[in-house]
Formats: C-alpha cells, structure tokens, sequence
C-alpha cells in the first residue's frame, strides 16, 4: 500500500537566496525511510512565512519520523548554488506533523541530516540515526569554525582572515550588508561633517565646538541636548560613573588606597565630616583606572598624545548626589603629580575631569565594550558552534544570541582595532597601547564579575541611589533567568544530566565544569545577559540614531542624549601631557589639550558607527526562527516576552519623571546578540 507524506518547504525571506539546484529529501522513521525523492528546483522563491508543498511516496508507513536527510543535487553550472532551508514540515498519511527547524545554509551537494524539532540531551536513548546526526553536525561545525588567537594575550577568536572565509551563516544578510557598507561611506556625509574633516588646526573657543556639535545631531538629538548643557557640573561628571557608557569601574572605598593620600582638610574643609566616618556610613566612592597605568600612549599624525591612569574619590552628598571631590592623575603620588580638587580654580579641576573623561573613554570602549561583550561573545559563540549539535536545547535557545557577532568582530578587527583601524589612528591608547589595555583587562576578569548580581555586590553597589543601571540590569537578569530557569529545566531533571552532557561539558568555558542544574542555569543566563543587556549598556549610550529613537519614549522635559557625541564631555584622546602644577590652567590650555578638529571628526563618526542599528535588528525576546517544537520552551518563551513588556512600561514610565532618563536597557532596545 502506497502512502503519502506532505513535505512543506520553507526557506526565508528574500535576503536568503535560492538554489537553481534540484534538492533531493529521504525520510528516516522508526519502522522504515522513503526512497530518495526530488522535490523540484526553482521553488525557493517563496516569500517569507510562505512555503511550498510536495508528495513524498512510500511503499508502506515508515512509522515515527525522526530525520530526514538533505541533499542539493550536482550542478556543472552552479555547483556551489547556496541554498537557505530555513525549515520543513512533515504531515504523515495519518495527520500528525513533524516539524524540523534548521535555518542554514547548504552549500555543498552531500547528505545534511536534520532531527525533527523536539530538544534532545545524550543522556536521554536515542536511535543509531540520531547520534549519527549529532555526530555530522559536531563534524560539519568544526570544520567551519576554527579557533585562533590574533594577539597574544587576547581571547581566541574565530579562524576568518576576510568576510568571504566566513561561513555563510555567520555573515549579514543582504539588508544588514547593503546598510553597513552604506554606513561606512556616507558616516561624514550623513553627520554633514565633511567640511571639518581637512581641518587639522586645534579649536580656538568653545563655540567651534558647539557649532560642529550642532550640524550632526541627528533628528532625535534636535532637541535640547542635556550633555552639552551640562558637562562642566561636576554633578553630571559623578553621574556619568553610575548611569553612563561605562558603569563597570566605580566601587565603594572603605579605605582609601596607600597611593592616593587624600586628606580630610583637603575635601572636608569646613571639618563638620571626616572621611573615615563617611566611609563607615557607605558614602565615598573609588574610580581607580589603574589597567592604564603606564600604557604606551598613541602618536597621531606625528603629534604625541597622551593618557593617564586616574583615581577619582567620589562622595555622596545628602540630596543623593555623587559629587567628585578629588581627582590624581597618575598612580604614583608625587610633587608633580597634584590631586587635584573642586575648590582649586575652574580650569585646573575641570582640565583634571577632563583627563579622567578621557581614560574613561579609552577603557570603556577596549575593556567594557570591546573585551567584555563583543570578544567574550565570539568565545561563547564559536565554543557553541563547534560543540553542542543543533537539536540540543542549549544550542536553540543560544542561537538567537550569537547572531552576527562573528562578523561584526571580523569588522571591528579589520577596521577599528587593526594597523590602519580608526582606534589607531584617532584615540589616545591606539597602536600599541590597545592591545596593552586589553590583555590587563582580560587577566583581571572573573566569573563574579560578568555575573550583574555579584559584580554589583562585590562593588557595593546594592544601595546606591540613582543607579539605573543596576535597577534595570538586575530587573533583565532575573527575566533572563526565570526563561532560561523554566527553558533548560524542563530537559535537565536532575543534576547527573548536567554531569553526563558531555556537548555541554565541552562547550563550557568559565568556568571549566558544570556539575549541577543551578550551575547551568547561572552561567546561560550570564551568557545571555552578556550578549545582549551588556552590550546595550555599554554600546547604547554613545551617539544614539534615529533607529534607536523610535524605541525610546522621554519625558516632555527631557530629550535622548549622546554622552561621547559632545566631544570635550568624552575626548578620544588628549595632545598635552597632564598638569604638573596647579595654577598654569585656562581656557586656552584646555582648547589646545583636546584633539584637532580632523581627529574630533573621526572620532565622532566612528563612535556614531558603533551606536548605528540595523533595519534587521532583533531585540531581546523576538525569535522569529522559532528553533523550538517542544510546548514547554514555546511557553516560557511567550512568558519571557510578557515580563520584557512589562519591563518595558516600568522603565518608560520612571523615564517620564527623570530630569535625565535612563534608555540603555529598555528591552525595546537591548538587542538580541552583538550585533553592531
């Protein structure tokens, strides 16, 4: 008895090109498999969400579907025709449907075996057809993705010289690919900077700079821009260490360090307080960038810049302010290394804040944004591509995390960080310096400190007022982790399971073994947290575009700002060495320590780039390659989205009432993976 099994084929949108090849499918049941069948070329022009069906005929039912195999017919014309299966459902002669998500590229004529959608770990019997898939895929994998260390000192990174190396699963999409080259050649253009861009002279007054500032704001910055209003208040310059681009170096001080020998007469002058008592009470607090100290500083177009290793003391006043209330330049105290203090006259402590502003911009983008996201990201990507199959839970709910991060690295490793990249040549730790930073940086990362929750608590953080990073960022945290709780739960039972995944023991990278569910379940959550609300932190609160601003709602006395765009709040690099003495700074000096107008340029389109969202973005909680069949992982899913709406609400809704509102980690726009 002849029976029929209806195959639907469906394969993406139109950034997923077709095959002229014919496309051969075999069914692989628990009883029997059909014999080879041709479905035919030239189908794979459907659009999106539509798919295309076909007969497969078998002698006699096959029983239980469990693989079917994929093969792309040869081709003399096109023998490498890439094809994009995004995913296939099967409807057996009695009604029931199997559903086999894959979303990848095919694009070589041998067998592809794909399991039918539910999740499955080792531990849990399989058939011999099953383990030979996953033995395929691990194979398949690692042949495309290779381990290699650029940089000594650095993590190990994907194996791809070019963008044409990379596998095409890991590249952009049409879309994405078209807007970044885009991108690339109009940045000047599109920021209406271009007449600035032969200008090499140094600025001359403060109102150059207000009028440059003014031609590229972009249309949600037309309103009035809270930065450039006040970056001179050292209110705003304590704020900045709590909810700017880079939250991740202050801590409490609850003894000050032996090279920092601030006194009480120099910052409680009036002597109703004393530091001692104010630490006891919780209200000092430390910025020490030490991982700068001694790095070799850049030299731009023949002119020495310059960079230093600051401590800043920071005080909490009793209107919840976070005041600076001293600032040393370098590491060593010296005569002619001053700590340098708010009543000293308005250009020295501003010529220091200055100074601090511009190490913090240099080891915000090396070590919190570089290291800490994109690079750890690549580690957790490739790990996962080349050791957990695609039928394993943890690889469908990590897929959606990984998404163009490989490529967006190869770029930032081609064009910011390389030889001739834009770090070298405009910032002041470029060259050789950035790889300096960024190894220190990497030795001084632990478990605890990718973990929100313990980071925060190692700082002394928890009571801060104020610190919108830390509210928002825990709330995500234990969203993530509730979906990542209730997702890999439902497989791993009991702690043995998480002991025997040898996929998963392989994967893991920090720390080197898991043995329990709850060890598991942390450490998914870090990755995702990582991968997205991280990055959104850290990535988001430089020049924001007009794509970001539909996500984002203000209150109707407070606009969407740039905290690097206005250049002397953030300078990406310094041409004067640091003050030695107190007394020698005015405004000109000031003028002549910041970058020429060229470099200012660059550097604000380059860092505009950094913060530029694709059409095609995918934000937290949106998959629309839903790589889960199992009715557990689809609830929670559903769950996940609901507590990321509400998150939403909560955070536009505090927003209203903020002098100063706090975006960055609005789930409308923490993206899904490192993707830009």
């Amino acid at each position: 008895m002849v029976v029929a099994y209806k195959v639907t084929v469906f394969t993406g949108d139109a950034d997923h090109r077709s095959t002229f090849q014919n496309v051969f499918i075999t069914l692989v049941g628990t009883d029997d498999r059909s014999e080879d069948t041709k479905l035919r070329s030239n189908f794979l022009f459907s659009h999106k969400g539509k798919g295309l069906t076909f007969e497969v005929k078998c002698a006699k039912p096959i029983g239980a579907l469990l693989v079917i195999i994929l093969r792309k017919e040869h081709h003399d014309w096109f023998p490498n025709n890439p094809w994009f299966a995004a995913k296939l459902e099967v409807k057996s002669p009695i009604g029931d449907i199997y559903q086999f998500p894959i979303y990848k590229w095919i694009t070589d004529c041998k067998e592809h075996y794909f399991k039918e959608g539910s999740a499955v770990i080792p531990t849990q019997d399989q058939h011999l057809i099953i383990r030979t898939c996953w033995e395929n895929d691990i194979k398949e994998q690692q042949g495309l993705y290779c381990w290699t260390q650029d940089e000594d000192g650095l993590p190990f990174n994907m194996k791809a010289g070019t963008i044409i190396s990379l596998p095409l699963d890991a590249r952009f999409y049409i879309t994405k690919d078209i807007e970044m080259i885009y991108t690339a050649a109009k940045a000047i253009t599109e920021l209406k900077l271009k007449e600035w861009l032969d200008w090499k002279d140094k600025w001359t007054n403060i109102e150059e700079i207000q009028y440059l500032y003014s031609c590229h704001r972009t249309q949600i910055s037309a309103f009035p821009d809270y930065v450039h209003d006040h970056w001179k208040e050292d209110s705003f310059f304590g704020y900045q260490f709590l909810n700017g681009v880079n939250p991740m170096v202050i801590q409490r001080c609850q003894s000050l360090p032996a090279n920092f020998p601030v006194t009480d007469g120099m910052v409680f002058k009036d002597g109703k307080q004393c530091l001692e008592d104010e630490m006891k009470k919780g209200n000092i607090f430390l910025c020490d960038y030490k991982i700068l100290d001694g790095v070799k500083a850049n030299i731009i177009k023949g002119k020495q810049q310059y960079l230093v290793a600051p401590l800043v003391l920071l005080h909490r006043t009793p209107d919840d302010k976070l005041m600076p209330i001293a600032i040393q330049l370098k590491q060593t105290p010296a005569e002619d290394n001053p700590i340098f203090l708010p009543t000293d006259s308005e250009w020295d402590w501003m010529s220091a804040k200055t100074f601090v502003r511009n190490a913090d911009f240099n080891l915000h983008e090396l070590s919190a944004h570089l290291l800490h996201t994109h690079l750890l990201a690549e580690v957790f990507t490739v790990a996962l591509l080349r050791n957990i199959p695609m039928m394993h839970p943890l690889y469908k709910l990590l897929m959606p995390h990984t998404r163009y991060t490989l490529m967006i690295n190869l770029l930032a490793r081609e064009y910011l960080i390389s030889k001739d990249g834009v770090f070298t040549k405009f910032a002041s730790s470029g060259g050789e310096g950035m790889f300096t930073i960024l190894r220190r940086a990497l030795s001084s990362i632990t478990y605890r400190s990718l973990c929100l929750p313990d980071d925060i608590s190692d700082r002394g953080l928890q009571d801060v007022p104020n610190f919108f990073y830390r509210d928002d960022g825990l709330d995500l945290w234990n969203i993530i982790y509730s979906f990542v709780q209730g997702t890999l739960s439902y497989y791993y039972k009991n702690d043995e399971m998480v002991k025997e995944d040898y996929f998963l023991q392989a994967w893991i990278c920090i720390p080197t073994v898991l043995n329990t569910v709850d060890e598991l379940l942390k450490f998914v959550t870090m990755v995702i947290f990582t991968c997205s609300a991280q990055h959104s932190a850290v990535n988001n609160g430089q020049p924001i575009s007009e794509q970001q601003s539909v996500h984002i709602t203000c209150g109707p006395d407070s606009a969407p700002y740039d905290f690097i765009g206005w250049m002397p709040n953030t300078p990406v690099s310094l041409e004067r060495p640091p003050p030695s003495r107190k007394g020698e700074a005015t405004e000109a000096t000031l003028l002549d320590t910041f970058p020429t107008v060229d470099t200012t340029v660059n550097g604000m389109a380059a860092v505009w780039l950094l913060s530029k969202h694709s059409s095609v973005s995918e934000y937290l909680g949106n998959y629309p390659e839903q790589r889960f069949t199992d009715d557990v992982p689809l609830q929670k899913t559903k769950t996940f989205e609901e507590q990321l709406k509400s998150l939403s609400l909560k955070i536009n809704e505090r927003n209203k009432h903020l002098e100063l509102p706090y975006p960055y980690l609005d789930p409308k726009v923490v993206e899904n993976s490192v993707s830009v």
